[in-house]
């Protein structure tokens, strides 16, 4: 890693740091440096071997002439040349990324593709009706959905694998990179299997539930926050016996073999209730207590304007959520 704060490049004109032999990978290297924040997951995310994105990055500060990152105890922080840097090598990437969709799109004849996240209450609620509508208008779309936590969904969108995505920011990134359109309220409830013992009971408590095996979302989400906070608010103990996951599919699966209690979106618990296999076996149980969570919206970055095609699915996403709130 250069040493001290040299100079940038001195040599004049506005493309000095292409003539200075600046390259399309040492752009997407310094990205990935900002985005995973060690080096060796940068390297897993270009493809590369640890040694050669620290030889990329070493090449990088000869260019530039200035110290772009430094080591800490958890990994790499880039230095204040380096994130004036990536701000602009992320612009550059971001619209080469859009220019080949484009082209690709131009090439096969189809209607476009759209990439979005969700939280699972309006990936039910918002984002299938809207699919639907969108689907059926435009047959040549292509939508591609990942529902998962908004700690996770928000990075995806910073890093550009989504066009926007419904959740919430998290508490630990910069809500000014985001524009954020409040669509719903979410809320939650508890599910165990049908003849699970607390069924049997006409409501209830808190105070009924540390004993019991749990199914949570990964400590640190809004989900897992928000039970942890209604424990310690009401001061009972909270859960010993607990499987974390951020999978649906194997919290039903848990849920339905076992006398474990699960916290989900209420249109999650409806759906899974719903089916006939088994994660129709599921059953909500009957609380004397709420669980509600702030409230999701429809977000995109500021750096970046949607495409037609992702444009439109964000609009009827956006009219299905006003409709619904004047049903």
């Amino acid at each position: 890693m250069v040493q001290g704060n040299k100079d940038l490049p001195t040599e004049s004109g506005a493309d000095a740091l292409l003539r200075s032999g600046l390259k399309l990978t040492h752009l997407r290297m310094l990205v990935a440096i900002e985005d995973y924040g060690q080096i060796s997951a940068a390297a897993e995310a270009m493809h590369i071997s640890q040694p050669a994105a620290s030889r990329m990055l070493s090449e990088m500060e000869t260019i530039v002439k200035a110290a772009l990152y430094e080591r800490v105890a958890r990994g790499v922080v880039l230095t204040p040349f380096g994130e004036a840097l990536a701000r602009r090598a992320r612009k550059i990437v971001l619209e080469l990324r859009e220019a080949s969709r484009e082209m690709a799109e131009m090439k096969t004849g189809k209607g476009g593709s759209v990439f979005i996240g969700s939280v699972t209450a309006p990936a039910i609620s918002l984002a299938v009706p809207a699919i639907r509508k969108v689907t059926a208008a435009y047959p040549g779309i292509e939508i591609n959905v990942q529902v998962e936590t908004s700690n996770v969904l928000a990075r995806e969108l910073l890093a550009a694998r989504h066009d926007f995505i419904i959740g919430r920011i998290p508490d630990d990134l910069n809500p000014r990179q985001f524009i954020i359109e409040e669509i719903g309220v979410e809320k939650a409830c508890l599910i165990v299997r049908n003849g699970h013992p607390l069924l049997e009971r006409p409501s209830v408590s808190l105070a009924d539930l540390p004993d019991y095996e749990w199914v949570f979302q990964p400590p640190g989400t809004l989900l897992r926050r928000t039970l942890e906070d209604i424990f310690i608010a009401e001061r009972v103990p909270l859960p010993d016996n607990i499987v974390n996951t951020s999978s649906l599919v194997l919290t039903a699966a848990l849920v339905c073999n076992s006398d474990a209690i699960a916290p989900v979106a209420i249109d999650m618990a409806k759906f899974f209730a719903g089916q006939s296999s088994q994660a129709g076996e599921i059953r909500i149980l009957n609380t004397d207590f709420d669980i509600g969570l702030k409230p999701y919206a429809l977000v995109t970055t500021r750096e970046r304007a949607l495409p037609p095609s992702a444009r439109l699915l964000y609009d009827t996403i956006l009219e299905e959520s006003r409709a619904s709130s004047t049903a």
